[in-house]
């Protein structure tokens, strides 16, 4: 991906003071990367490629340096290494930006703003953990920047490597030890702390440590210790050559045989890990290098750090303009030529110049200023950008609004006197209107893989204590379930994990273990901890075609607090879409009846738990369907509130307005 790695350093080891084997081994990863994003829609592992050959280049030129006892500068090793990122990151930024604004629905800008400046500042990986994206979630949905994560886990690396090598070298210096050694020590114990860690946190939430820097650091560590030991491996021509060939194979073969969208950084990461090790050691053996070596494959290389990154935006931007779910084999083609174009122009008019640009001349604040300053106009743009978004933003819902009634304009008891009014929340907020449950956070003792948090707190002695548990479907609830917890003086808490609804098994993901592992802590805490009810969901998939169940590991799950004697309260779900439904209003206006999708081809007249044997006595039903859909209907905007913020999850403002119906239902079922 980074041509600057390449140029920082070409003399990788003192056998072959030029390793066109590795230029070439870029270019394969860059288009691999490619042709998984825009052809089969999954994840390459070419990404784990260039963590490897940065470790190897990087810590191989630090450690010669330090070897020889030259000094290092860390300024000028600093703004050596970003001069060959920025310029070519800030013209994609800048680009990517300005096109989505045009192109993007309004509500995809806040995610887009947001996610541009953390790419500016290289922490796009932090800011996707955090927002627990799901990297393997549709491309169209995802931002035009998206990709920079990776960059920007380089960039922390490129800030740690210097200071690390410096560090060590100095201990070791100080204590009569070998630099090389002490180092090769150093990556390796960190390397594999890293390794430990990856594969813990890739098992117990495999969405976050997909980003987590420290779940990668073991990828550039491992090219690290290669760098130090490169010398040292001189196995046979034959065995470098089969070599070569094991590692080409098993690197393009390793996005269609493994999942890594869903299973990466963990053990399964040693894959394209192991091919790019053997394809360095086996060097130019006569086999596999002779490929990577010819004139395409170094032009590729030559690219491959644009070409990563123009054909992202290319891809987004072109699903979203012509509304199709992936490109197919002629969009295809023209995504990757495009990227191509793109690449090539950017190489010589952009990288090519920067890099002939010397800074040595400049002292060393003047050196930094020159490499932030082609930053500066994406974060002008966005701040721009941000500025006319919020313009046109309005204050939040609130319950009894009689211009936003929202769920209760469906209400048949209900005479219309409410006025045409602005959409809430408008078109440009809706996609962050997520339900925040991020209060009194904290991990469960006894029980580590749960957090729980207390959006409502006891005040005193609670009334009653209500758990709502399950997956961001529970979640989207808590807006609607908070002014009767503080009406009734109860405790609201929540145990939430993404993707994993409360069931004896994984629903969404049936082979996420730790889903299941989850879901045992769960039941095993909920079990002890003998809450006053339990609020979870009765059903998923309500979808065109009525495809709607109840779950045999729900009911399961129910039994066993039925067991432990703890009252059930299970909601019915809501429709879930193959299609935004706020970006098809705003496509077609408000009250465009192509945008109302037949209740009738998404909910059946009697919900599926209704007729599932074996069900226990501690469970209640709360269908919340008549709050969501018209008898005929389900739209995406009632009493002027939009209803969902994407494409399956409600608008926390949407969900404020059904308060009133859970007030008057839940504490009935319950008894209470």
């Amino acid at each position: 991906m980074n041509r600057g790695t390449a140029t920082v350093e070409r003399a990788a080891s003192p056998r072959s003071r030029r390793r066109p084997e590795i230029e070439g081994l870029r270019g394969l990863a860059a288009v691999l990367v490619v042709v998984y994003h825009v052809w089969v829609g999954r994840v390459s592992g070419g990404v784990d490629v260039f963590f490897v050959l940065s470790g190897f280049l990087i810590v191989g030129l630090l450690a010669r340096t330090v070897e020889r006892g030259d000094r290092l500068d860390l300024g000028r090793t600093w703004t050596r290494l970003f001069w060959r990122l920025v310029p070519t990151a800030a013209l994609v930024l800048l680009v990517s930006s300005v096109a989505a604004a045009v192109v993007l629905p309004a509500s995809r800008w806040a995610q887009n703003q947001r996610e541009a400046v953390s790419s500016t500042l290289f922490v796009e990986n932090w800011r996707l953990a955090l927002d627990a994206v799901d990297y393997y979630a549709e491309n169209s949905a995802a931002s035009v920047v998206q990709h920079f994560w990776s960059l920007s886990i380089q960039g922390q690396f490129y800030v740690v490597a210097p200071v690390l090598v410096l560090f060590v070298a100095g201990l070791c210096r100080a204590n009569g030890i070998d630099v090389r050694r002490g180092l090769l020590v150093t990556l390796s114990a960190g390397g594999s702390a890293s390794f430990v860690y990856s594969v813990v946190a890739t098992a117990s939430d495999q969405p976050f440590a997909y980003f987590d820097s420290r779940a990668r650091a073991w990828e550039f560590a491992v090219g690290g210790v290669l760098a130090l030991v490169i010398e040292r491996l001189r196995p046979a021509r034959g065995v470098r050559a089969a070599l070569g060939w094991t590692g080409l194979v098993a690197l393009v073969a390793c996005g269609a045989v493994l999942d890594v969208g869903a299973a990466f950084p963990g053990a399964l990461a040693l894959w394209p890990v192991a091919a790019a090790v053997a394809i360095v050691v086996a060097g130019q053996a006569g086999g596999a290098d002779r490929l990577l070596s010819s004139p395409p494959a170094q032009y590729l290389g030559a690219i491959s750090y644009p070409l990563y990154l123009w054909h992202w935006p290319v891809l987004v931007l072109y699903l979203v303009h012509t509304g199709n779910p992936t490109p197919g084999t002629r969009g295809g083609v023209t995504i990757v030529a495009a990227s191509l174009v793109l690449a090539v122009v950017t190489h010589h008019l952009v990288e090519e110049p920067a890099r002939r640009l010397s800074l040595d001349r400049l002292t060393g604040p003047r050196r930094g200023v020159l490499v932030a300053l082609p930053l500066v106009p994406v974060l002008l743009v966005a701040g721009v950008w941000s500025a006319v978004a919020t313009s046109t933003t309005g204050p939040p819902v609130v319950d009894g609004d009689p211009d936003h009634p929202g769920s209760q304009a469906l209400r048949p008891d209900i005479v219309p006197a409410w006025a045409d009014a602005p959409l809430r929340p408008s078109l440009i907020e809706v996609g962050e209107d997520w339900a925040d449950i991020r209060r009194g956070c904290a991990p469960v003792i006894d029980h580590p893989v749960l957090e729980q948090c207390v959006p409502v707190p006891a005040v005193g002695a609670p009334e009653r204590r209500v758990v709502v548990v399950g997956d961001s479907h529970m979640q989207q609830l808590v807006p609607a379930l908070e002014p009767l917890a503080r009406e009734r003086g109860w405790e609201l808490r929540t145990l939430v994990r993404g993707g994993c609804p409360f069931s004896t098994g994984s629903e969404a993901f049936p082979d996420d273990a730790s889903c299941v592992d989850w879901n045992t802590a769960a039941i095993e805490y909920l079990s002890a901890e003998q809450p006053d009810a339990v609020v979870v969901g009765a059903t998923r998939d309500v979808r065109q075609g009525l495809l709607e169940q109840t779950p045999p590991g729900f009911v399961a799950a129910w039994q066993r607090l039925d067991a432990a004697g703890v009252p059930v309260v299970a909601v019915r779900d809501n429709p879930r879409f193959d299609h935004r439904p706020s970006e098809c209003l705003e496509a077609n206006g408000r009250g465009a009846s192509v945008c109302d999708v037949p209740r009738s081809e998404l909910l059946s007249p009697q919900p599926p738990y209704l007729g599932v044997e074996g069900m226990p006595d501690n469970v209640s039903f709360l269908d919340l369907s008549d709050d969501i859909c018209t008898a005929t209907t389900c739209p995406p905007e009632v009493g002027n509130v939009l209803v969902y913020l994407d494409d399956n999850h409600l608008s926390a403002s949407y969900s404020r307005t059904m308060s009133g119906t859970v007030s008057r239902e839940l504490p009935a079922l319950l008894g209470w």
